[in-house]
């Protein structure tokens, strides 16, 4: 196929679209027959833009028996007989939801379309009732089960956790319109529930017990995404054409893909996983850019973050226990929560003998947005000041110049904001750690040894920058701690050259004040 022919449904969530107009499709449909043999109430919970809409839209036209967009794919292949379904599709991803009123508006809309297509006489107002009716009239006049799909079903939630009044109401009306599972459940076939989040507190999970989360399930860890044996058996053009507009070989191009968009992972042993949306951008306009990053809420979670007076480093590189990842709720304080599922956060390993995973930054894509931003929380000056100084702080820590770096380490901290508190040493290891990881330097903060624990550490191929802070004390004084503690000792055989850096920091101008090299 020619690869100006190529067709990449960027922001296409229908299924029937996508199929008749040619567009690339990766076949999930074997996760049909898996979900045929389960349990009838499912939930799955992924990261915004990783192809959730689109499952559902799949299952609603599989449930409605139109095969005809169904061949050459998986299912098309097994013994399933094709008859239609009624298929009740409440896709609450359509608004901001400012306000109490919004979801009722929502609402109102979808139910008078299925009030008319199932001859309901409207005798309530009250929306779970309506629900409720809807559900029984569909299976009454197709006699057959109803297939409920719930598209972001914490939508109204999640853009109102920081109001508290109107996230309670959503929270009532959500529970009483989904409490109608339980209590219709005779006229159901299956309910399928998507979201990027775990709302603990919400009834849907407490009253119906026997709901399947398969968010972290093996069999489903690839549900939504693209594998690498998919992006190869799906993309190939693409990726050649990629390659061809960077200059690059095949597989350089393949690793460019990977290093950007790859790292998702969902399960104890789950593949890795790309996000689709950066993918189907990036080979349609050929260019590796910040695609997913650009889309969502990733200056608020910067903001929670820094509001948060956390060590940015151990967040980000966190470990938990499985079951208390997989319990995580968005009500829960902890900021692993909204990182780990908004997409900011991914399991890196797991380890069975301690049942715990470790966490990790997915990707390049997902660093650069969030440390971009988490930066701007720190300092505020003109970007094209930011990167003057970047650019010199990197300059001068690859060139070995000490005094250089540290020129240009007080010009970075002369924009920290004065709401910031610098005093507090946390928000300083915090600034410095977001630094060096966006000018990719191997840094590390609060490094423990057997003595103590070094303020900062910076390696690269050919220098060890061995730094220690003192607040409104001497350089002498964090010279004296490296000498006494020894902090230099793992480093006598290394060839690179070491500086010791002593550095006293002012709370007052906010700002290293004074330093000493050796």
């Amino acid at each position: 196929m020619d690869a100006c022919k190529v067709k990449y449904p960027i922001g296409d969530q229908d299924f029937k679209s996508i199929r008749e107009e040619g567009f690339v499709y990766v076949d999930k449909t074997r996760f049909i027959a898996t979900i045929l043999e389960g349990n009838k109430y499912i939930f799955l919970a992924r990261p915004r833009r990783f192809g959730k809409s689109l499952f559902l839209s799949m299952l609603d036209y599989f449930f409605r028996g139109e095969r005809e967009l169904f061949k050459g794919l998986y299912i098309d292949s097994t013994d399933w007989k094709w008859e239609p379904y009624p298929v009740l599709h409440l896709d609450l991803n359509t608004d901001k939801y400012a306000g109490k009123g919004k979801l009722n508006e929502v609402l109102d809309n979808i139910f008078r379309n299925w009030e008319e297509e199932y001859d309901v006489d409207v005798k309530d107002t009250e929306y779970s009732q309506r629900f409720k009716t809807i559900i029984e009239s569909a299976y009454r006049k197709t006699g057959k089960q109803v297939v409920i799909l719930v598209d972001e079903y914490d939508k109204p939630l999640v853009g109102n956790l920081h109001q508290d009044e109107t996230f309670e109401h959503y929270r009532k009306n959500l529970a009483s319109l989904y409490s109608n599972f339980k209590s219709s459940a005779k006229y159901i076939r299956l309910v399928f529930l998507t979201g990027v989040s775990r709302f603990s507190k919400l009834s849907v999970f407490s009253d119906l017990n026997n709901l399947n989360d398969i968010s972290f399930d093996d069999e489903y860890a690839d549900i939504c995404g693209i594998t690498e044996q998919e992006l190869l058996d799906n993309f190939r053009i693409g990726i050649k054409t990629l390659a061809e507009e960077y200059e690059v070989s095949y597989d350089e191009a393949c690793h460019l893909l990977k290093q950007n968009y790859d790292g998702y992972r969902f399960a104890k042993k789950g593949s890795e996983i790309y996000n689709p949306w950066s993918v189907l951008n990036c080979l349609a306009k050929k260019d590796i850019r910040n695609y997913w990053t650009a889309t969502g809420a990733t200056t608020v979670i910067a903001e929670s973050l820094r509001n948060a007076d956390i060590d940015i480093e151990q967040t980000l590189n966190a470990s938990w226990k499985f079951d208390d990842l997989a319990g995580l709720d968005l009500l829960n304080a902890d900021p692993t929560a909204l990182l780990y599922q908004t997409g900011y956060l991914t399991i890196d390993s797991y380890d069975r003998k301690r049942n715990t995973v470790k966490l990790k930054v997915p990707n390049d894509e997902v660093k650069n947005g969030l440390f971009k931003d988490l930066l701007q929380c720190y300092i505020k000056v003109k970007s094209g000041t930011v990167k003057s100084v970047l650019d010199g702080i990197c300059r001068s820590i690859e060139d070995g110049a000490p005094e250089e770096f540290m020129k240009y380490l007080g010009e970075y901290f002369s924009s920290v904001p004065y709401d910031l508190r610098m005093d507090n040493e946390n928000n300083f290891h915090n600034a410095f750690y977001i630094l060096m990881t966006l000018i990719g330097i191997d840094t590390e903060a609060e490094v423990h040894t057997s003595n103590g624990r070094i303020d900062l550490l910076i390696e690269n191929s050919s220098y060890i920058y061995l730094i220690e802070l003192k607040y409104d004390s001497t350089p002498a004084e964090a010279l004296r701690q490296i000498e006494e503690k020894q902090y230099a000792r793992q480093f006598q055989s290394d060839p690179r050259k070491l500086f010791k850096i002593g550095i006293n920091f002012s709370s007052k101008t906010r700002r290293p004040k004074s330093w000493e090299i050796v």
